[in-house]
């Protein structure tokens, strides 16, 4: 069996992508044995995973510890923690500040000063094994140091993007610190020889800057040995769940509220056969557009749950509900949460965002789920639903499960291993 190194941080053990997992996990299938390269982890993974994991300190350094900051975590989870009981305008101030040094110091990311101990970690691991091909995935610093790798060993490289570098939808720095990634990023990832993302939009992004270069689209996936199979039984209750971070400006759960508002005022639905169900952290805007709306009895905020629970509670819901981004340029983005989603098998909402865009798409395909970008279209949606409830006693679950399984981490591993084998045998041939 051949040998890829995998360098980047390992999820949910440390924070990183969901693809690392998918891949370690299946990769072995198609004849890659994976070594994972990554920092100290918050937990260790299950034994049959291999990993190397290496030390770590954070991009501010040593002085860092004065604050009570552990530097071989996480800072920002750490200084949130510490300052969540701020008042919140001393806190955005902080907040500035931190942005600001991440801005001037964090550069190329904030694990930069993680290079040199993975780089350490990789060349003795290559000094007693063959090693056949690399991929980078996340953060930033993993394509810097694979591309050290590849220039001194020859090894081939895939560099993989769960999200972009210099054309992140999300990239929170200015005008010329974008340049100066960009700048960083067409120097780097010359010496890749295959680069691959989530989306086709994505990939179309990489293509302008990357010209010539070879790029591929893999989507993230779900794990096909984590369904909801055979399913749990469902709420009484007409139940609408949401699991996770809602981002504000980003996503706007005013359009449900508003949709639902007016079923309610118009007697088309009865209150007290709704709950609308949100998991994760408590956000006080959310709390104050709930009472905006006049649905404080309906729409619940429960907090933070552990990931089986919150499993269980998508698992049992009659709807889940997807907030897409409410802006243009990420139409090609994915959120990591339909894919998870798509194992509670459970009909989604995804209210929001613009026509067009890839979760549309992949609803349309997999038919696990309606896509409703404006408010009348929620209502709609909403009405049919509530209906087949109040005659069946539960929204039935309609899809395409061979569309479904397109999108399993299985899948997702196949196609890494083909592009695998594709740069390796090349690299042969050569």
């Amino acid at each position: 069996m051949k040998k890829v190194l995998i360098i980047g941080h390992f999820w949910p053990y440390r924070g990183g992508s969901v693809r690392m997992l998918g891949l370690a996990k299946y990769l072995p299938e198609f004849g890659w044995e994976p070594v994972i390269l990554t920092g100290p982890l918050k937990q260790k993974p299950d034994p049959k995973f291999r990993f190397i994991e290496t030390n770590y300190r954070g991009f501010l350094g040593s002085w860092i510890k004065f604050l009570g900051i552990n530097q071989r975590n996480d800072i920002g989870d750490q200084l949130k923690a510490k300052f969540e009981r701020i008042p919140s305008r001393p806190k955005s101030f902080l907040k500035f500040f931190y942005n600001l040094l991440k801005e001037i110091f964090a550069y190329p990311d904030e694990d930069k000063n993680w290079k040199k101990f993975a780089l350490k970690a990789a060349e003795d691991l290559l000094k007693k094994e063959k090693i056949d091909a690399i991929i980078s995935v996340w953060p930033v610093t993993s394509h810097l140091i694979a591309k050290e790798l590849k220039n001194k060993y020859q090894i081939p490289w895939l560099a993989d993007f769960p999200d972009l570098w210099s054309q992140n939808y999300n990239y929170s720095y200015g005008v010329i610190r974008r340049l100066i990634d960009r700048r960083l990023e067409i120097k780097t990832l010359l010496w890749a020889d295959v680069l691959t993302t989530v989306s086709l939009p994505a990939e179309e992004d990489l293509k302008i800057i990357h010209k010539g270069k070879p790029i591929f689209t893999i989507t993230h996936g779900f794990d096909p040995e984590k369904v909801n199979t055979p399913p749990i039984k469902l709420t009484p209750k007409f139940t609408i769940t949401y699991t996770g971070q809602i981002y504000p400006l980003k996503q706007d759960p005013s359009k449900l509220f508003i949709a639902l508002r007016k079923l309610i005022s118009d007697k088309v639905i009865n209150p007290n056969d709704i709950e609308v169900r949100f998991y994760g952290p408590y956000q006080k805007w959310l709390e104050e557009e709930i009472k905006k709306y006049g649905l404080s009895n309906i729409v619940k905020q429960y907090g933070i749950v552990p990931r089986e629970i919150a499993l269980k509670k998508q698992w049992e819901s009659q709807i889940l509900l997807l907030l897409n981004w409410e802006d243009p340029k990420e139409k090609g983005c994915y959120t990591g949460k339909i894919f998870e989603y798509l194992t509670a098998q459970r009909p989604i909402l995804a209210t929001g965002g613009f026509c067009g865009d890839v979760v549309e798409a992949l609803l349309n395909k997999t038919k696990a789920g309606v896509y409703c970008s404006k408010i009348e279209d929620i209502k709609k949606s909403l009405i049919d639903f509530y209906f087949e409830y109040k005659q069946k006693g539960k929204v039935s679950y309609s899809w395409r499960w061979d569309e479904i399984q397109k999108y399993s981490y299985k899948e997702m591993a196949r196609k890494f291993a083909e592009l695998l084998n594709q740069i390796t045998e090349h690299g042969q041939r050569n």
